[in-house]
């Protein structure tokens, strides 16, 4: 059996971590695959967004496979790719989504924290619980947390070690939505579905400038977005939706759940 299973669906690429009896914990093997997957959406410009979700229901990813560590670190490529597999990795410039159900602890909070946005499970609990151990973040979390949730809030997760259920987790806005046990995978895979359906060329200079202007001063970012988006108001893709919108072609936008 796969450590880490990927499939496409159209447009939309499911990474899947695939060690349920661990509950998805990420050892040296694991990580390389990760990365592997990783490497497949990215080159392949047909494959627009991925979706990282973890096997079964008790866990998304707990975490580095504390009892292989060693190897983590050891894996060839870890320094620049991350050792929990494509962490460190920040040059793909196509949308991501985690699908979170039951545990998102230590590097596994890292993953999902790498995705643009989190969908959970209302099983789903969160926490930098590798504190008890002395074991850092060094798989972007100490970076990405803060600019997810604030600096006060990061720093409660880091310092503290507490882990949250997915209600605390959405008042933090480290998650976007709450779906039923079980349906978080297919949430995921229903907005993947919109996104990649999109005008494409305006959605990843929308998403280049968010993500880039955020290193930079305001003006410094407005700058960014208006050099981005030259291309973006050449586009035919934006000409044709005008002229549907024109003609009174106006599909709903998507809700969120209730």
């Amino acid at each position: 059996m796969a450590k880490v299973d990927s499939e496409r669906r159209d447009k939309v690429f499911i990474v899947t971590i695939n060690r349920p009896a661990v509950r998805n914990a990420v050892d040296a093997e694991t990580a390389g695959l990760l990365e592997d997957a990783f490497n497949v959406f990215k080159r392949d410009e047909k494959l627009r967004v991925m979706v990282l979700t973890g096997a079964g229901e008790v866990s998304f990813c707990a975490g580095a496979d504390l009892k292989a560590a060693s190897g983590l670190i050891a894996r060839p490529g870890a320094d620049k790719s991350g050792p929990m597999g494509f962490s460190r990795i920040t040059s793909v410039q196509k949308p991501t989504i985690a699908a979170v159900n039951g545990f998102c602890l230590a590097g596994g909070l890292e993953l999902a924290c790498w995705c643009d946005f989190r969908i959970a499970a209302a099983n789903a609990r969160f926490g930098v619980v590798n504190r008890r151990w002395g074991v850092p973040l060094i798989d972007g979390g100490t970076q990405r947390l803060p600019r997810i949730v604030g600096l006060g809030n990061a720093l409660y997760l880091i310092e503290t070690g507490i882990m949250i259920n997915s209600d605390q987790a959405l008042r933090m806005g480290l998650i976007q939505e709450i779906v039923p046990e079980g349906k978080a995978i297919s949430r995921a895979l229903e907005l993947a579905a919109i996104l990649s359906a999109y005008p494409w060329t305006s959605l990843v200079n929308d998403r280049r400038a968010a993500c880039e202007g955020l290193a930079l001063g305001l003006a410094a970012g407005i700058e960014l977005e208006k050099e981005l988006h030259k291309s973006s108001l050449r586009d035919m893709e934006m000409m044709d939706g005008l002229r549907r919108f024109a003609d009174g072609q106006r599909p709903k936008p998507p809700e969120p759940p209730a």
